[in-house]
């Protein structure tokens, strides 16, 4: 088999068999999209390291409290889901999975942007809402080919500068944090999709002041104008 979905009434465990499946190329153990199952891992065995082929992983809403560092040796892995469970950080180890382009963290409890996923230059999509992230490392400009983040519900006071060299972006939620400014240089992610509502660039529930709501639902444009203002005066 290359494709596997393991369902039941609950699920507490990986069953030993599956790795031995080492064509297996997608592995799902997610109820999801089943809301009268409920799943409750608690860990994610070492063992799945076995599983060298796996391009997808799907493992949302159990209770992983731990992913282990052989998560590393998936090297083929593109798309990654750990929604929805009590991850409070992730493997130094991850930061090996060169492959990836999809990374699903939201509703964990993770007080930071983990440094190794910094390292994945292939990443295209990161989720990481709802958790309880209070700063974002400036070598987050490492992840040139980040075209969607998000990180609505977070803790976020401040955002460094270098989150305006992610040029490729058109997508970045912000809201429902505690931003009250952002960097100098924001009105230079000119492929944000600055449309109604700033809709791909979403402000709302943060305390800005500088620049204003208003002045944010300009655009770029008017970001630019601003802090162009400012550096006259």
């Amino acid at each position: 088999k290359k494709k596997l979905k393991i369902s039941g009434r609950e699920l507490l465990s990986v069953p030993i068999q599956v790795f031995g499946l080492e064509q297996l190329q997608v592995l799902e153990m997610s109820p999801e999209r089943e809301s009268c199952l409920r799943y409750r891992m608690e860990l994610l065995p070492q063992e799945i390291g076995c599983l060298r082929n796996l391009t997808c992983l799907y493992v949302d809403s159990n209770n992983l409290k731990k992913i282990p560092a052989e998560i590393g040796t998936l090297s083929r892995l593109e798309r990654l889901t750990l929604s929805n469970n009590s991850l409070s950080s992730l493997p130094a180890e991850m930061g090996a999975l060169q492959r990836l382009q999809s990374l699903h963290l939201a509703n964990n409890s993770l007080t930071e942007l983990p440094a190794p996923l910094c390292q994945l230059r292939s990443l295209t999509f990161l989720d990481l809402s709802d958790n309880k992230i209070h700063t974002i490392p400036s070598s987050i400009r490492h992840l040139e080919q980040l075209e969607t983040l998000l990180l609505l519900f977070n803790s976020l006071e401040s955002l460094p500068e270098d989150i305006c060299l992610l040029r490729n972006l058109h997508t970045l939620w912000l809201g429902n944090n505690h931003l009250r400014s952002l960097p100098a240089a924001f009105g230079e992610l000119v492929n944000l999709d600055w449309g109604y509502n700033y809709c791909s660039c979403n402000f709302e529930g943060n305390p800005l002041e500088s620049p204003p709501p208003e002045v944010c639902s300009r655009g770029p444009e008017g970001i630019r104008d601003y802090f162009s203002s400012l550096r006259r005066i």
